[in-house]
């Protein structure tokens, strides 16, 4: 009698362990989605890394872009600027070179200066910017001009050219004034007399600085 019992109550705590069991039929959600936590911190963006080659700051491209250069100078540095306003007009390095005397001519020039010498250059004396040289054919004048235009594109697109025989060389200088009345005067350097001569480079500026043949002289 004594056996009978134990058995019975051994198979009724089996009961009441597999009834103890979680339900895992298939009706049970196996891949719920986490609940997010509203007293988490939003997640942070990561700083993206600084673009190799410009870590040093905000250089411009190699050549004025375009509109900036008019009869009036440089964005805005106007032609009567000091030497450091040019410098931010530019907004990159133009090199450190310095008048040989007070008050002297000199040029502030893009860097790096290429092998075949400066390009784009800007023209300082008296301690005024007076002055811009261009040597490029991707910098385009005020009016349309620019380096390899044949001497009649030049002529159709100004009125009131001035022409004048090169100090020495076959070609001329085509002088335009500002249309506007201002000082400034364009200034297109040909490498011959005829209508098919090309322009070799071209300056702008105010007198007398302008028409200086050799740069500073």
């Amino acid at each position: 009698m004594r056996k009978l019992l134990s058995i019975a109550l051994l198979v009724a705590l089996a009961g009441c362990g597999e009834r103890g069991t979680p339900d895992a039929s298939p009706t049970a959600p196996l891949d719920a989605a986490p609940v997010a936590d509203a007293t988490a911190p939003p997640p942070v963006a990561e700083t993206p890394a600084p673009v190799e080659g410009n870590a040093g700051g905000s250089l411009r491209v190699d050549k004025p872009a375009d509109g900036t250069i008019t009869f009036k100078g440089f964005g805005p540095a106007n032609f009567g600027a000091t030497q450091e306003e040019v410098r931010m007009a530019w907004g990159g390095d133009l090199g450190d070179a310095k008048p040989d005397q007070a008050g002297g001519c000199y040029y502030l020039i893009p860097q790096p200066i290429g092998t075949e010498g400066y390009r784009t250059a800007f023209m300082i004396e008296g301690d005024k910017f007076v002055r811009i040289d261009v040597r490029r054919d991707d910098v385009v004048a005020p009016g349309g001009g620019k380096v390899g235009m044949s001497k009649a594109q030049i002529v159709a697109l100004y009125a009131g050219i001035e022409e004048e025989p090169h100090k020495y060389t076959d070609g001329q200088y085509l002088r335009i004034k500002d249309a506007a009345g201002g000082n400034g005067v364009l200034l297109f350097e040909t490498d011959g007399k005829g209508d098919d001569a090309k322009v070799s480079e071209w300056r702008i500026g105010v007198p007398p600085q302008v028409d200086y043949v050799e740069g500073c002289s």
